[in-house]
């Protein structure tokens, strides 16, 4: 039996979720070799109100995963941050199936931004390198404040401030947004159908 998995833009109507995302961004953070970093539910709910979310829920409702999006640099630089998903669906490929829709959102959202991402993740720098993502320095990242303010609940965050912003535990990767793919309505081995619901 096939499970449907629906990705869609993270509206008023999910906020109820929000405690479990939450939770569940908190303790990623606390694991070895994720650098993620933590975020309210304050946070979280903004997002979700301004359009700047993606979330995946399961066809008996339960929440799947999540991902939000912020801007920098005056919208020049867009970054696809809090990529998450719930324990019991991991390892069904579903975080490259939700960042490709976060992709697909900030594209919308910002046009010509670059979209670019800080991970000490494997798993992330993969699905990064999948959708055309190229690894560069720190010099080439926005030079925002606020954006190098978010760095400071991530576990790292003393090594950031020892090297002067010039390098940390995190490998910075960049995309060009013309060459952002597009995949719907694909079937995993697991048996698990992915519904990417565009605007």
């Amino acid at each position: 039996m096939v499970q449907d998995i629906d990705i869609s833009i993270a509206s008023e109507a999910h906020l109820k979720y929000v405690p479990e995302i939450e939770q569940a961004l908190m303790q990623a953070s606390f694991q070895k070799g994720t650098g993620i970093a933590v975020r309210s539910s304050t946070y979280l709910t903004e997002k979700i109100r301004e359009g700047k979310a993606v979330i995946a829920l399961s066809g008996d409702g339960r929440w799947v995963g999540f991902c939000y999006i912020e801007s920098w640099g005056h919208h020049k630089y867009v970054a696809n941050s809090g990529l998450i998903v719930a324990s019991a669906f991991r390892g069904l490929g579903l975080a490259g199936e939700i960042k490709k829709r976060a992709l697909e959102l900030s594209a919308e959202l910002f046009p010509g931004a670059k979209l670019f991402g800080l991970t000490t993740s494997l798993a992330v720098m993969k699905i990064n390198s999948d959708l055309g993502y190229r690894p560069v320095t720190f010099s080439e990242l926005t030079d925002d404040d606020q954006f190098w303010k978010g760095c400071e609940t991530c576990p790292y965050y003393d090594i950031l401030v020892r090297t002067k912003r010039d390098d940390c535990l995190c490998t910075a990767m960049i995309m060009d947004p013309g060459e952002k793919k597009r995949v719907n309505g694909k079937v995993h081995a697991s048996g698990i159908k992915v519904n990417i619901n565009h605007i």
